[in-house]
């Protein structure tokens, strides 16, 4: 399969890109700069050049695939809702091309229940949801199921984790060095969904290749992972202290990562499991945190 991958070089995506090509499939990574470019091409990838604003690249590079991934996301914290229209558009542009084809489209998006129960593939979207700016893009992703794409949606936890990882983990890891102390909000009991990226890649792949139209699909390999967990690991593996931050006083603690860090999203991945025989075999979050890696500072 010739499949066009967008997000092909960032944390995920890259993972993405290496597996399918391990598979025998041919890449076509989107790349917005020359760097990028010469990522793809050191692992025998093709270089379809645009970025996530230029639709009709984005038209071009699906148009002559057999399928598509589409990982990239502009992940600026500070206007999520600009980010998910821009998401919305794509997503738009590129059904748009493949209408009819019966070609897999598999698109990114977060976990999109509602915080404090276990969510699984069967909920729908909800308003409530820390990741509801992907919520419109999940709906017309789903929706290109009845118009002869062949489209699945990937959610993805709050922590995709492994070596190389530049999201909340060693952002956290960040504060805990700065500020000489690992913190949780209250007693750190809520908990975090998690998966391995080497998993999540895996699964992109099946879902590639074996994906019923419409479903969503949950790369879960924690299904909730005790932030008290996470700090008391962060805590021995900087050597600092933890402790507990009210949860009045974590926005002044954590800036705008206050409200993830006392974020309850636990997530079931097992009818992604049953559906496509993908079992989580990466290291889970606390051993990967725990393995040091993530503590070598550059």
């Amino acid at each position: 399969m010739r499949v066009f991958v967008t997000g092909a070089t960032g944390f995920v995506g890259s993972a993405v890109t290496r597996e399918l090509l391990s598979a025998g499939h041919e890449v076509v990574g989107l790349a917005r700069s020359d760097r990028s470019a010469q990522a793809l091409k050191a692992v025998g990838a093709e270089v379809h050049r645009g970025d996530l604003t230029d639709l009709d690249s984005l038209q071009r590079g699906a148009e002559a695939a057999d399928g598509v991934a589409h990982l990239a996301f502009i992940h600026d914290f500070t206007n999520l809702g600009a980010s998910g229209e821009a998401d919305l558009r794509a997503i738009e542009a590129i059904g748009g091309v493949l209408e009819g084809t019966g070609k897999p489209f598999v698109v990114t998006s977060g976990l999109l229940t509602a915080p404090g129960r276990v969510g699984t593939e069967e909920d729908p979207a909800d308003p409530d949801s820390p990741a509801k700016h992907r919520h419109a893009s999940e709906s017309a992703a789903l929706a290109l199921a009845e118009h002869g794409v062949r489209s699945s949606v990937l959610r993805l936890p709050p922590s995709v984790h492994g070596e190389g990882d530049i999201g909340f983990v060693p952002m956290f890891i960040d504060f805990a060095r700065d500020k000489g102390v690992s913190a949780m909000v209250g007693d750190g009991s809520n908990r975090w969904a998690a998966v391995h990226r080497l998993d999540a890649a895996r699964l992109f792949r099946l879902a590639l290749e074996a994906a019923p139209a419409g479903v969503r699909l949950h790369a879960i390999g924690d299904e909730g992972v005790p932030f008290r967990e996470i700090a008391e690991t962060i805590g021995r593996g900087l050597d600092v202290p933890v402790a507990s931050v009210a949860p009045a006083e974590a926005t002044d603690h954590f800036g705008w990562l206050g409200r993830f860090a006392a974020i309850d999203m636990r997530a079931s991945g097992a009818l992604t499991q049953k559906l496509l025989g993908w079992r989580p075999e990466q290291p889970a979050l606390l051993p990967d945190l725990a393995a040091g890696h993530y503590f070598d500072k550059a």
